[in-house]
């Protein structure tokens, strides 16, 4: 299966926009910049799966600062423009209208964290839910989703497990270690998720699992 097509599969488990969820490879946010809606997202989804993963890190759910506009989980517009995400190629133009780069906090973590452990290049990021959960009356908002939410993203998770059988599952963050949990996935361990402080254990806890 080439990647373009699982990533086709992956997108077509999810249901498209509804109030206070958006699917970034699906629907059309307006503050998408010219170039940037749901098929280069899709693109560079599917770039960042053209690998032989030993690992994948399944979070919590797509923030606004992030997966929102650039298609990765765990990914920002900033890291992007710098050419810092293995096998997508530099930005040739920006991804939302925003005055700067959106630049979130745990992507940065994640990334410098992968790069120091040497598995950026054998790591796949994903999400519990793969929707951005956001307050209804403000797109550049996160919330702690649902469980009857982070449910919706089982299918995905599945299947991109199914796809890569080979990889080590890591659950980052209590919401993704609960759904792998109910789904009977086996994991190599759970880390705590980067953001609110925990930078620290998220990067002490993943060099403990390598």
């Amino acid at each position: 299966m080439t990647k373009i097509i699982l990533a086709r599969r992956l997108v077509e488990t999810l249901p498209s926009a509804s109030n206070g969820l958006f699917n970034p490879w699906r629907d059309c946010c307006p503050h998408d910049a010219a170039g940037n809606g749901p098929a280069e997202k899709l693109d560079r989804l599917a770039r960042h799966l053209d690998c032989d993963p030993e690992f994948i890190l399944a979070g919590e759910a797509p923030g606004y600062a992030g997966c929102r506009y650039s298609g990765i989980a765990f990914t920002s517009e900033r890291l992007l423009g710098e050419g810092a995400i293995p096998r997508i190629p530099v930005l040739s133009g920006r991804l939302s209208t925003r005055r700067l780069p959106f630049s979130e906090p745990s992507a940065t973590i994640v990334w410098k964290t992968l790069y120091r452990l040497g598995i950026a290049e054998r790591t796949i990021l994903w999400n519990a839910l793969q929707l951005h959960p956001h307050r209804p009356d403000e797109l550049w908002s996160n919330r702690t989703p649902t469980p009857a939410e982070i449910r919706l993203g089982e299918p995905a998770l599945r299947m991109l497990i199914e796809a890569y059988p080979k990889a080590r599952i890591i659950a980052v963050g209590k919401k993704s270690e609960g759904l792998l949990l109910g789904m009977g996935i086996p994991t190599a361990g759970s880390v705590r998720h980067p953001a609110n402080g925990g930078a620290t254990e998220f990067a002490a806890g993943l060099a403990r699992l390598m």
